[in-house]
């Protein structure tokens, strides 16, 4: 087992439990992801995540996950050089079980800690997947929506959502509409057979807010609008604004590069977008590898790798979860 960041080659064990799911990653230090667990906490149709029950569902469903990682990599605990997790930001009870779970293993195992900040893993993963080397990143989940790229030693974030994320407000239309949940992929399915109807566009500088639209929608059921068409104009609106504030933050930064990530990043609408106004620009457009798109272990695994490769190592003192950490709070020290 590695005993300091001068060991050239050595495996990361990650593990995700920000929100609704719960995964364990496998990677080497060379990029090679070997194995990557997880499960999602699903509720019923028309409910939404409550910290409690997800937090009992990652407890409960922990051991399991760790099995199947180490058994996907054909590796035993005692192969592992370094165990990181996601310190933030998330939704603490939730955070709690990771993190506890990887203080354990590093006592037990006498291998180093390393907290990851959550956004700055899905960036991570993004990259190493996709191949830009300095893009401009739509970062767009349940929990975040912002747009980030690197200067001066950190991800500056360039603009994010005045309100909810832009995940988190199809999550609650979708509720409305009665559909399954993660609502995304629903919203996405119904899109598909609908028709524009006018919406809130609000984007003010590079900021956006999406809680207006979600309140627009509400009404709009009221009303009897079907949920095809509430569902077309909530993709063509939401990622309009989007992508009008990606192309002035590659303007401003002169950067020729895009990188779509977190778990919206699989919806084919907000691609489609996106590259069209990258091509019209004359930028290279990449999107996450879809089986890393959504939370996962292995984006843990990925980041925890580089941060100790670059000399970082969080103590048991040091460990404790951050609900509310930014991601230009971080120092991206493999990068200088």
């Amino acid at each position: 087992m590695a005993a300091s960041a001068e060991k050239k080659r050595f495996v990361c064990m990650g593990i995700e439990s920000t929100a609704h799911t719960f995964g364990v990653g496998i990677v080497g230090s060379d990029g090679k992801i070997l194995a990557d667990a997880r499960d999602m906490f699903r509720p019923g149709p028309g409910k939404g995540m409550v910290p409690r029950d997800l937090s009992e569902h990652h407890t409960m469903i922990a051991p399991s996950i760790i099995a199947t990682a180490l058994n996907g990599a054909g590796l035993e605990m005692d192969d592992v050089d370094v165990i990181a997790f996601s310190q933030g930001p998330g939704l603490p009870p939730c955070l709690n079980v990771g993190a506890a779970l990887a203080r354990y293993i590093s006592i037990v195992h006498n291998i180093p800690l390393v907290g990851v900040n959550h956004p700055v893993a899905h960036i991570e993963i993004g990259k190493l997947t996709a191949g830009p080397t300095d893009p401009v990143i739509l970062y767009l989940s349940g929990g975040n929506t912002q747009i980030i790229a690197y200067a001066e030693g950190r991800y500056r974030i360039f603009g994010e959502t005045l309100d909810v994320a832009v995940g988190n407000a199809f999550d609650v239309v979708a509720r409305m509409l009665g559909l399954r949940s993660p609502g995304g992929p629903e919203i996405e399915r119904l899109a598909k057979g609908g028709s524009y109807i006018e919406a809130p566009y609000v984007v003010k500088g590079m900021d956006m807010s999406f809680s207006g639209f979600v309140t627009d929608a509400k009404r709009k059921v009221t009303e009897g609008v079907t949920p095809a068409d509430i569902c077309f104009s909530m993709q063509e609106t939401c990622f309009a604004m989007l992508t009008e504030v990606t192309e002035r933050a590659l303007a401003h930064t002169n950067k020729t590069e895009a990188l779509l990530v977190g778990g919206v990043a699989a919806n084919k609408r907000m691609q489609e977008m996106l590259r069209t106004m990258c091509e019209e620009r004359g930028a290279r457009m990449e999107v996450v590898d879809s089986k890393y798109s959504g939370d996962c272990g292995a984006m843990i695994a990925w980041a925890g790798a580089l941060a100790y490769k670059s000399g970082q190592k969080t103590s048991l003192r040091n460990s404790v979860i951050l609900p509310k950490w930014r991601t230009d709070e971080i120092e991206v020290t493999w990068l200088r």
